[in-house]
């Protein structure tokens, strides 16, 4: 049976995985964007994008942190016996 401090620790460190690839997918589509801003049509379509993107990467990440705080409290009330 784990203990309590193992159910943080292992909760801390899925949350910064989660926050350090939300990070990076957004650094990734910044730096196409950035990449692409000279060329008129294509700028247009990658700002769109870019958008799209850090929509998608932002809700995904709170709805995987919101999974992620679920399970935890679930471990959290087994873990201490407060399974009522």
């Amino acid at each position: 049976m784990s203990t309590y401090r193992d159910v943080q620790t292992a909760v801390r460190v899925e949350k910064l995985r989660i926050w350090f690839g939300w990070l990076c997918g957004n650094f990734i589509l910044l730096a196409i964007a950035l990449a692409t801003q000279d060329i008129h049509i294509v700028s247009v379509i990658t700002q769109l994008l870019l958008a799209a993107g850090f929509l998608a990467l932002t809700v995904a990440l709170f709805r995987m942190t919101g999974a992620l705080n679920r399970k935890a409290a679930a471990a959290r009330r087994e873990v201490l016996g407060d399974d009522a």
